[in-house]
């Protein structure tokens, strides 16, 4: 049997009305779930009314019917500029452009390649061109002997005649061999010796008698000056095999600058004497110039001399002119600059002897001692270095003149 709470004595009268507090929400509670029910028994009469919801499902086709109206309207929005744009539309106008700057750029590209590559074969046939007309006159018209021919196959068969010189002096002509091979003369340990021994034969050089050793002149100058009639001379520098060329001079520096011998048109030109020398190579000072050619051909190789090594094997450099043969014995290799004493070609005496000192310091190779004087004939060979302010020099002091054969 229950026990009343309210006889319960560890209950006192605060707890018990606390008790009796929460029963009565308890019940109230209660009351109000169970009217709560009774709604939503009402509530579900309306299901019936959804059930007769279900008859407007016509209106929901018509409703479609709207839907299916709607990319027609998109597309009236859009010409009236009233509908947000298409990106999609965006990207693809962009991918267009993108594609034709792209062929664009390459067109560009492979036009600057056959441009460059047009440049590329003229150039080349320029240097073949020149390369081969060079080749063909030193096989046509030099008949320099291979090292180790025999040098003493011509002999003099000259009487001793006897002539005065400027100064008064007896020069007397002397009988032995012609010599035919300028190899044997570019060491300088036996080239006093050969010269000895050479005939000699008296000329005029300089306005002055002198008895010159005889040699078989290596270069047909009546072929050259059928090609053309501007020759003076013919180069020939002993260290450097690729140098040996006919000469000109012009009435001025810049006629063969870009002509061949030939007078073609070629950036390689020609090697010329300075057009203010004078062509019997007279002059305090006098300047042959040359291109510095990236095949090495012309003066392309002249820079190599200021190799130590290179000068010691044939310090040596000549220039062939029809009636005279002139040896130079280099004693300078230097970077200068374009302007200065170097281009000049006649001094007072005090200004040449200063040239030739300045030059000799300048030196960029050990010359052994060799010394220039104020009575001298200087030869500057001149070629470009890459820098337009500077050029290169080579600078040979005339050793020997031979009378031609």
């Amino acid at each position: 049997m229950a026990r009343d709470r309210r006889d319960d004595p560890w209950m006192n009268d605060d707890s018990a009305q606390r008790e009796g507090r929460s029963g009565s929400r308890y019940s109230d509670n209660i009351s109000r779930s169970s009217g709560s029910m009774q709604g939503r028994g009402r509530s579900s009469g309306s299901m019936q009314g959804r059930g007769r919801s279900s008859g407007s499902t016509q209106g929901r086709g018509r409703s479609s019917d709207r839907y299916s109206e709607q990319p027609q309207s998109r597309d009236r929005s859009r010409r009236n500029g009233s509908y947000p744009p298409d990106n999609g539309g965006r990207r693809r106008g962009g991918s267009v452009l993108l594609n034709i700057l792209t062929v664009l750029l390459l067109i560009i590209a492979i036009g600057v390649f056959a441009f460059a590559s047009w440049k590329l074969w003229g150039y080349y046939r320029s240097y073949k061109a020149g390369e081969n007309e060079y080749s063909g006159l030193n096989q046509q018209v030099t008949v320099v002997p291979e090292s180790g021919s025999d040098s003493s196959a011509g002999t003099s068969d000259i009487s001793q005649e006897t002539e005065l010189d400027e100064y008064g002096n007896v020069i007397r002509e002397r009988a032995g061999r012609i010599l035919t091979n300028v190899e044997e003369l570019e060491d300088p340990q036996t080239v006093e010796q050969v010269r000895e021994e050479a005939a000699t034969k008296i000329v005029t050089e300089n306005n002055s008698k002198k008895a010159l050793p005889r040699m078989k002149n290596p270069i047909n100058f009546e072929e050259l000056k059928a090609i053309n009639t501007d020759v003076m001379g013919w180069i020939r520098v002993g260290a450097i095999e690729g140098i040996s060329y006919p000469v000109v001079q012009a009435a001025d520096n810049d006629y063969y600058l870009h002509r061949t011998f030939r007078r073609e048109d070629n950036f390689a030109g020609c090697i010329f004497l300075n057009c203010d020398n004078t062509k019997y190579l007279t002059d305090q000072n006098s300047l042959i110039y040359g291109h510095n050619m990236k095949n090495g051909s012309m003066f392309g190789l002249l820079k190599n001399l200021q190799d130590q090594e290179v000068y010691d094997s044939n310090p040596y450099f000549w220039i062939f002119t029809p009636d005279l043969i002139y040896q130079y014995h280099i004693f300078s290799c230097a970077v200068v600059s374009k302007i200065g004493d170097p281009y000049r070609i006649r001094f007072p005496e005090a200004e040449f002897e200063n040239f030739i000192r300045t030059a000799q310091s300048y030196s960029l190779v050990d010359n052994h001692g060799l010394q220039a004087g104020t009575r001298d004939r200087i030869v500057t060979l001149s070629t470009c270095t890459g820098d337009d302010s500077t050029r290169f020099i080579v600078q040979g002091v005339l050793e020997q003149i031979y009378a031609a054969e």
